[in-house]
């Protein structure tokens, strides 16, 4: 009767999912089901589970808690929304119902409420200061019209056709990709991020947007962009979270112990957003830099400036990694006239001021001499990357060369 009532679920006692088996496979009413099933069963990808709400025929009774105590209700509610929004439409309102009137053309706050997130990354600050808040404790917004004209774009029923010069094309459509492609072609984002004497006194905070801002790199993208930089980054989408290095002793503070073993491959060298993440033991290169930790929710990412980022940048065995790699690219893909000129290129995107090459010239040199004299040293920094290279100094001067460059405060700053 158990197994013929189907009350047995996925999770249940080893020894019932045995008994169930075993009847799927013996009863002979599901014995051809079964068959089928079967080869079914083995082919990729693999039937994934989840779980599905659904609504109770009678819904249960909600009350305010007095004075919050759960054990003394007060008054009965009902499922509504604030009165100053749209109203639902429907008599007795369900979840799905409150979905759609989240994202109605006649509710005009969630459009606003993303639009100003979506802004928030790219001029550090959004169009509403307190993103988290906007009701009338929040700051009002410094450019209403905008976040309106912004939120009705992003509201629109169909993409809309690409203006002349197809910039900001294909609106429209709840679509996010076209939200971003939208700021990040406007002239407001592609204004310089230098500082102008002129604003100081009128717009100290840029409320205007009269300029750009320079914001340092996000925690997971600094990694990124260091292993782009030297050629390591592997740039396959989707899949299973990856290892890369982590330096060993961090897994054994949590409670639980558990091992941390390093990725293999192309995999360790993938997108900060693939890092498996644990809850209570995050990453120690997301939290030096800022990372949120996922016990709260966070609506905007704070960004300190302390030592330890440097001295994790400088030596950290995963970014000396990435200067070995670029100081590969620099020996592979440049002349030695042309090297100091081409990594400019690689990290700042920029040629080097006179003052910037005479400076590294006399670094290199310097290195050069002190690699020669310790062999022991060359062999040390350089690693395995230097298999198969005959001038082991060479490679060390110019991987020396390619940590300052990775270190620079413009290395790891949106200009």
């Amino acid at each position: 009767d158990l197994l013929s009532n189907r009350t047995v679920t996925p999770g249940c006692a080893p020894h019932v999912t045995l008994l169930l088996d075993a009847y799927h496979v013996a009863a002979p009413a599901r014995r051809q089901l079964a068959a089928q099933l079967a080869p079914l069963k083995k082919k990729e990808p693999a039937v994934t589970k989840t779980l599905v709400l659904g609504e109770r025929a009678k819904p249960l009774t909600t009350h305010i808690h007095l004075r919050g105590d759960f054990r003394r209700p007060g008054a009965a509610v009902t499922p509504n929304v604030p009165r100053i929004l749209p109203p639902l439409q429907a008599k007795k309102p369900t979840r799905l119902d409150f979905a759609r009137w989240l994202v109605s053309p006649e509710n005009p706050l969630t459009a606003r409420v993303l639009v100003n997130r979506v802004w928030q990354p790219y001029f550090g600050v959004g169009l509403v200061e307190t993103e988290n808040d906007f009701g009338t404790q929040g700051t009002p917004p410094t450019h209403p019209e905008l976040l309106d004209w912004l939120a009705s774009e992003l509201m629109a029923p169909s993409p809309r056709p690409s203006p002349p010069g197809g910039e900001g094309g294909g609106r429209g459509g709840w679509s996010l990709k076209a939200l971003h492609r939208l700021i990040v072609t406007s002239a407001t984002y592609r204004q310089s991020s230098n500082q102008r004497h002129d604003l100081a006194a009128v717009d100290p905070r840029n409320q205007l947007l009269a300029r750009q801002v320079r914001l340092r790199l996000e925690a997971e993208v600094i990694r990124d962009v260091m292993l782009s930089a030297g050629g390591l980054l592997c740039t396959t989408i989707g899949g299973p979270s990856v290892f890369p290095y982590q330096a060993p002793g961090v897994m054994e503070l949590r409670r639980a112990p558990v091992p941390w073993v390093m990725s293999k491959g192309p995999a360790r060298h993938r997108r900060g957003l693939y890092t498996h993440f644990w809850r209570t033991s995050p990453h120690p290169y997301l939290v030096t830099f800022d990372a949120p930790r996922s016990e709260a929710a966070c609506t905007r990412r704070h960004r300190s400036n302390t030592p330890l980022q440097a001295l994790m940048t400088l030596n950290d065995p995963a970014f000396v990694e990435c200067a070995r790699g670029l100081a590969t690219r620099l020996l592979r893909e440049a002349k030695d006239e042309d090297r100091l000129q081409h990594a400019f290129r690689l990290c700042l995107a920029r040629a080097p001021t006179a003052t910037e090459r005479r400076v590294l010239d006399e670094f290199l040199a310097r290195q050069r001499q002190e690699f020669g004299a310790d062999p022991q040293a060359a062999r040390k920094l350089a690693g395995l990357a230097v298999a198969g290279k005959t001038d082991v100094q060479e490679f060390a001067a110019w991987t020396a060369l390619a940590r300052v460059l990775l270190n620079l405060d413009e290395f790891i700053t949106r200009e």
